[in-house]
């Protein structure tokens, strides 16, 4: 832990670090943890974050093993989880899936399943109608026909995979939801989409959207980050899709500007992300599965989850920012808890934690200039009558 703010300031981070404030008795409760259990995927998606090809031996190799899960998830129960996420990549790539599946259902966990739904075969619909999940298993669908899907996954035959894997849920009455991303190829079918999933026994509200891409996580592809870059949604594109009920989204806007606005803050860390604990392939304890930052994040080889609850995060949450771009920007920004701008959004497109993020600001500016908060040309750290704006637009 001393050795943080060292690390950080060596890959250019502006910080300053302050006191640091432990937990004095048990370390708070955690409700659910995330595990992705591979970054191998079956699908080469076209904007995807994080995926790796998934027959690559080398990666295979350095993700935890069976054990080493398993203690992780005895581990998180210790600590009060009620909730595991399987994520990935490809979760279902796993040879140990199925034994992960029952040992976590056995130590009374629900699982929470991100899947592409390819790899759903008769046999784990007939486990999850045995064992349910108790959870929803969540299937990101990637297009409404072969073409626009394929098109995006670039692998013959996944649309025709996944469609069986939905049905094998759908005739086993095994509760699921779906969500998807708004891509070029994708675009057209938007209402499509929209109308079948409305259909779809499970979902009791619409289905989520990834409407503005993250660039690679893991910073390891310039090519590809240049090629997501390309597919990205212009703020005003994006803005279309969130207004389409226009009432209902203003007032969502408007609550969260009222509980923002004026309040300025330098620290890095300002969401609850922490509270949730995230273990990447590798065993990585991190923040948030998109925060992979090497300073914040520890080795579960050598360290326990209650330790990262307990004081490692608490460490993070104390850190402060003396970048100048950031203090004269997000720090004073009431647009802040609207803005998408985060220490794990710096880390992707910067390399470090705390340098403004120009897509995010975009975006977030257009969303106040729709609510109406914010006119034409101003910027949202240098507008000081926030309460007044927010009264006068009377949405109470």
């Amino acid at each position: 832990m001393n050795n943080l703010r060292d690390d950080i300031s060596r890959t250019g981070e502006y910080v300053a670090e302050q006191p640091t404030i432990f937990w004095k008795t048990a370390p708070p409760s955690l409700s659910a943890f995330d595990i992705e259990l591979t970054e191998r995927c079956n699908n080469d998606c076209i904007h995807c974050c994080i995926s790796q090809p998934e027959q690559d031996p080398t990666i295979r190799s350095k993700e935890l093993s069976t054990a080493a899960v398993k203690e992780l998830l005895k581990q998180g129960v210790g600590q009060g989880a009620l909730t595991v996420r399987f994520t990935g990549g490809e979760p279902l790539l796993r040879d140990d899936f199925i034994e992960l599946y029952l040992f976590a259902r056995r130590l009374g966990l629900r699982v929470m399943l991100f899947t592409n739904g390819r790899l759903i075969t008769p046999e784990l619909a007939n486990l999850f109608k045995r064992v349910p999940p108790r959870e929803a298993i969540e299937i990101t669908v990637y297009g409404m026909s072969a073409g626009s899907y394929e098109a995006v996954s670039r692998q013959r035959g996944s649309f025709a995979e996944f469609y069986r894997g939905i049905t094998l849920l759908t005739q086993n009455k095994i509760p699921f939801i779906v969500k998807g991303t708004m891509l070029p190829q994708t675009k057209s079918e938007f209402t499509d989409f929209m109308t079948w999933a409305e259909k779809l026994p499970g979902m009791k509200d619409p289905p989520s959207f990834v409407l503005f891409l993250e660039l690679r996580h893991r910073r390891d592809s310039e090519i590809k980050n240049r090629q997501i870059e390309k597919l990205r949604l212009s703020p005003e594109e994006g803005l279309a899709v969130l207004s389409t009920n226009s009432e209902l989204y203003r007032r969502d806007l408007y609550r969260i500007f009222k509980h923002i606005a004026g309040r300025p803050i330098d620290k890095i860390f300002s969401c609850n992300a922490g509270n949730r604990i995230c273990i990447d392939a590798y065993g990585q304890i991190q923040y948030c599965l998109a925060l992979r930052h090497p300073a914040t994040a520890i080795d579960s080889r050598l360290n326990t989850i209650e330790y990262a609850l307990r004081e490692f995060f608490p460490h993070l949450r104390e850190l402060r920012s003396s970048n100048p771009e950031f203090l004269k920007r997000c720090a004073k920004c009431a647009l802040r808890g609207l803005c998408e701008q985060c220490p794990a959004k710096s880390w992707i497109e910067h390399g470090i934690l705390d340098q403004p993020v120009q897509y995010c600001c975009e975006i977030a500016h257009e969303q106040a200039r729709y609510l109406g908060v914010l006119k034409e040309g101003e910027m949202g750290w240098e507008v000081a009558d926030w309460r007044a704006r927010l009264k006068a637009l009377k949405m109470e």
